[in-house]
């Protein structure tokens, strides 16, 4: 379920989290015309091969995780606490946490597949689901 506020003022302690898979749970704020989330992924979490619309920055907070993209994955990149990474809309990528990892995504525009039951496809818990 993804949280959705009119509001200005949000704080991260009031929006529930959201179990995607057995190893990645997050958190969801829907702008007008972005989305925000928290990811928390445990070491060994993957995320398939996918690719979307919307321009994505992810941030790391915690933890350290390898991400794979371009359009036949030929970049691969290891992001650690701090570290972050752009990737334009409709560049095909895939991720594997080599740790436990908190990361912020923001997309723009807003992901309006995540408001739907079938959004989260491709979060797995294996990482040989990662290509």
């Amino acid at each position: 379920m993804s949280s959705i506020f009119k509001s200005c003022l949000v704080n991260w302690d009031d929006i529930p989290k959201e179990n995607v898979s057995e190893s990645i749970e997050r958190q969801v704020i829907h702008g007008d015309k972005l989305t925000i989330a928290k990811l928390y992924m445990k070491s060994g979490a993957s995320v398939q091969t996918h690719s979307h619309p919307n321009e994505q920055i992810t941030w790391i907070l915690t933890g350290h995780i390898r991400f794979q993209y371009g359009e036949d994955l030929e970049q691969v990149v290891d992001l650690k606490s701090g570290d972050v990474l752009h990737l334009p809309a409709d560049i095909p990528h895939n991720a594997i946490c080599l740790e436990d990892t908190i990361d912020f995504d923001i997309f723009t525009p807003t992901r309006e597949d995540w408001k739907l039951p079938t959004g989260n496809d491709y979060f797995s818990s294996t990482k040989d689901s990662a290509r």
